[in-house]
């Protein structure tokens, strides 16, 4: 019986210790595989769209996509702030869409409110071998942020 009690124990210092370090860096997007699927007729492709909550304030970190990928974005819910190469940045609201050319860079990606939370659906068309849909831009930092 004391083991458990040590293991419980040291499970909720691990959890309370993880959550401390996640509010530290501030509150990220949550990101939700909503649909995948290869496309028949076009051999070598698949459609994927992921569902992308935003809580008040969040922002992703500057990113790319997979080379492959052709991105559709459509806001659920909220406001949007993207950016899409060196592009102007744009708040799309709720009912409006964007979309991102394979290859494009991803600098700003982000809940225009700091009080409301926000939604997107991404949709994209890329290789069926391309795993990583994602990739963050490494020593960047978010022009969100500046």
């Amino acid at each position: 019986m004391k083991i458990r009690s040590v293991i419980g124990s040291a499970c909720a210092a691990l959890a309370i210790a993880l959550a401390t370090a996640a509010a530290a860096h501030g509150a990220g997007e949550v990101v939700t595989p909503n649909f995948s699927q290869p496309i028949t007729n076009i051999p070598g492709k698949s459609l994927i769209a992921v569902l992308v909550d935003y809580p008040p304030g969040a922002a992703s970190l500057p990113h790319v996509h997979a080379k492959s990928a052709f991105i559709y974005g459509y806001v659920i819910s909220g406001a949007i702030q993207s950016q899409v190469n060196d592009g102007p940045r744009r708040v799309y609201r709720a009912g409006e869409s964007f979309h991102e050319p394979p290859g494009a860079s991803h600098p700003v990606s982000r809940n225009a409110s700091e009080h409301e939370p926000a939604k997107l659906l991404a949709v994209f068309v890329v290789d069926t071998g391309d795993k990583a849909l994602t990739t963050p831009v490494k020593n960047q930092t978010s022009k969100a942020e500046k």
